[in-house]
């Protein structure tokens, strides 16, 4: 078994900074085009598929914005 992850950004506090985009090793994360109730361009899982729960995407985040959900897979 493998383990990977679920990538939850709370779009409320996410502020676009990018941080979690550039940390991530599987390059999971991207800006959307979509601006959030802020104006913002928020974080979001473009390839969720290759998300390994590294959880630096998390641990970087400076808003607190990213949860990382640990799975297990066959």
């Amino acid at each position: 078994m493998r383990k990977t992850g679920v990538i939850h950004v709370d779009s409320g506090y996410c502020s676009g900074c990018r941080i979690c985009v550039e940390f991530c090793p599987k390059k999971v994360l991207e800006l959307s085009l979509k601006l959030n109730h802020k104006s913002v361009r928020v974080a979001y899982a473009a390839r969720p598929e290759n998300c390994t729960a590294c959880k630096l995407c998390e641990i970087y985040c400076p808003n607190f914005a990213i949860a990382v959900e640990e799975k297990e897979v066959a």
